[in-house]
């Protein structure tokens, strides 16, 4: 019989011996990418972090944003929430997971409390992305399906072993790493819901778990056979089903290279569609706008056709108010949320979301939006996207990258000026 859980790491310590200078690279843009967000999410959030910030506990993890240290798994905390708070932190579309956010979190505040090389650092950068998503694909849809919110649940498998590898653990010691981190997983989708602000919870809460777990292979408790895949372990309660061979095949290609990098200030679902209404813009006037129809997938739709908006959060998840942003000034950047766009709001009234089962089919190996807008004069324009912005298929230029990391700098300076305490 087979024990999926000493599979799996042995695949993880087989890939981690193939990473090349390419890969690496990669995880340098991730880690540049993590900090300006994380940045700017600090500066949004510093009033709300005030009072605990407070009463943290001394440490040598730093805090990004402010001048405070404190302890690893409260610095974990905190700069994972803050670096998935502007929605612009990077993820994975097969995985259906944001990563850096609990990843990088975990791995700096423990280099901060421990200290390892550059080399180590990204080279848990990497190993973190290849096993959250390794355990989030081969279970998907249904996990998510399930209610579970993945950057939560494998984020934290995800940090631990990212913490784990860059400590340079060995094989038994990363096996009681990855049994604790199954064992801490969790993450409701719940948490997104009526305008909450607290979905960056689950990002800040897998990184410290994750963390936790990862210092756990340092103690030297026996561990269960298969937390993995166990009669009560973690596939038979997170999910319908596994596919094991997207768990353990070796492929040609690393986990990060696959992730997208976000060039829009809203959920990842919107972003075909708002790429589309930014092709359809020079098109049409939109004061002739009589109705818009997003086609997309269905994952797409739930929890994200709402056009009630009630505040940022909500905002952001809407993908209505994201292509009327769009739609209106060719772009869907902080400028639109922050504070909130009365003219995007407005249009959005008149912007449905709905599902196209040939388009659900195609997911996730496309996240596809149809948008079609109808004129008052019966006019109809349609534009198609297969692969939205910051894709593999589609990459963010350099340019593109410094762009978007000028306006964090410049959103993060505002907001400190604004939110001084």
């Amino acid at each position: 019989m087979t024990v999926v859980i000493d599979e799996f790491v042995d695949y993880l310590i087989n890939k981690e011996a193939t990473i090349s200078n390419a890969v690496t690279r990669k995880a340098e843009e991730c880690l540049e990418d993590y900090l300006s967000v994380t940045e700017a999410g600090a500066a949004k959030n510093r009033k709300k972090w005030s009072s605990l910030i407070s009463i943290l506990p001394e440490g040598k993890a730093k805090i990004f944003g402010c001048n405070n240290t404190t302890d690893g798994r409260m610095a974990s905390l905190i700069n994972g929430f803050n670096a998935h708070s502007l929605e612009l932190d990077d993820g994975q579309r097969f995985a259906m997971i944001h990563l850096g956010a609990s990843v990088i979190s975990a791995i700096m505040a423990s280099n901060d409390e421990i200290g390892f090389s550059k080399e180590c650092k990204l080279k848990g950068i990497i190993m973190g992305y290849e096993a959250a998503c390794r355990i989030a694909i081969c279970m998907q849809p249904s996990h998510k399906k399930r209610g579970y919110h993945t950057a939560g649940t494998c984020g934290t498998i995800g940090s631990a072993v990212g913490v784990a590898v860059a400590m340079g653990m060995k094989r038994e010691q990363l096996t009681r790493v990855i049994t604790a981190a199954l064992a801490s997983s969790a993450g409701m989708l719940e948490i997104q819901e009526q305008s909450s602000e607290m979905k960056p919870y689950n990002l800040g809460r897998a990184a410290m778990d994750g963390l936790v777990s990862a210092y756990m292979g340092l103690s030297d408790f026996n561990v269960p056979n298969d937390m993995l895949g166990g009669e009560r372990g973690f596939f038979k309660l997170f999910a319908d089903s596994y596919d094991k061979d997207k768990l353990l095949s070796d492929k040609e290609y690393f986990e990060i290279e696959r992730i997208y990098v976000k060039p829009y200030a809203s959920c990842r679902h919107s972003h075909s569609a708002v790429e589309a209404a930014i092709k359809l813009r020079d098109t049409i006037d939109v004061n002739q706008i009589e109705r818009v129809v997003v086609k997309t997938y269905s994952l797409g739709v739930k929890g994200h056709d709402h056009k009630l908006i009630n505040g940022v959060a909500s905002a952001k998840l809407s993908t209505p108010y994201a292509v009327a942003a769009a739609l209106l000034y060719g772009r869907a950047d902080l400028s639109l949320y922050e504070p909130l766009n009365n003219a995007s709001i407005k249009l959005a009234q008149k912007i449905d979301v709905v599902e196209d089962e040939e388009l659900t089919a195609e997911c996730p190996a496309k996240r596809v939006a149809i948008v079609t807008v109808i004129l008052n004069d019966g006019t109809e324009v349609s534009e198609r996207i297969d692969y939205a912005k910051g894709e593999p298929e589609n990459p963010m230029t350099k340019e593109e990258r410094e762009q978007k990391k000028q306006l964090l700098v410049e959103y993060a300076l505002r907001a400190n000026k604004e939110n001084e305490v």
